[in-house]
């Protein structure tokens, strides 16, 4: 993860991950968990220090926590 999550992240939505060649290496990496797959927009910090607001998409499970935060797109 190249970006730090300052602050909330907000308008989380779930994506159904069902039974795809992702959802296969989520488990393998992190577990046989029932895995979901969240979006939601956050304010992050970058390796440069500048602040922006940005669509993140990460995986989670019940007991797990959040893993892999990816920065999808610039929201400002």
């Amino acid at each position: 993860m190249n970006f730090e999550i300052i602050g909330p992240i907000t308008d989380i939505e779930s994506v159904a991950m069902g039974n795809t060649d992702e959802a296969k290496r989520v488990r393998k990496k992190y577990g046989e968990r029932d895995w979901n797959k969240f979006t939601g927009n956050a304010m992050i910090r970058l390796q440069n220090g500048r602040i922006r607001k940005a669509e993140i998409h990460w995986y989670e499970s019940d007991g797990a926590g959040p893993k892999e935060f990816k920065r999808k797109r610039y929201l400002d």
